[in-house]
């Protein structure tokens, strides 16, 4: 049975699974922000997965973002994989703007999370559902 990181798992919000991955929304709204867990225990690196899981993998990701830019307009979508916090392999999807707190650098560690109101949360995960079905 598939285990979510303890700090992914209170974070984030759960949208929906894909074919590989556990698709979760970051619980602050300064950044729209979604992360992909593949749905194996144990999994650390890309390189852990097998090739048919990192394809898959890899077609979810510009899924994602693809869905993402047009729900926020964003100016550039980041993704990456770190893993220096939480181990368990997860991809973030992170929509930026030209104008936000962070812009250009990286989100970590600039703004305090702004976390999304419960009706603001339903309904971005309701939709974000409904596109990535």
């Amino acid at each position: 049975m598939f285990e979510l990181n303890e700090r992914l798992a209170a974070d984030t919000f759960e949208v929906c699974d894909l074919a590989v991955s556990k698709v979760l929304l970051m619980n602050d709204t300064a950044y729209p922000w979604l992360i992909l867990v593949p749905m194996q225990n144990g999994v650390v690196e890309l390189a852990d997965l097998n090739e048919q899981d990192q394809q898959t993998l890899m077609t979810e990701m510009v899924q994602v973002s693809e869905v993402l830019k047009e729900l926020t307009g964003a100016h550039k979508m980041n993704v990456a994989t770190l893993g220096n916090v939480v181990s368990q392999l997860h991809v973030h999807v992170i929509a930026r703007f030209e104008d936000d707190a962070a812009w250009p650098a990286p989100v970590w560690g600039k703004t305090k999370a702004i976390p999304y109101g419960a009706q603001a949360q339903a309904k971005f995960v309701e939709v974000l559902q409904q596109k990535l079905a």
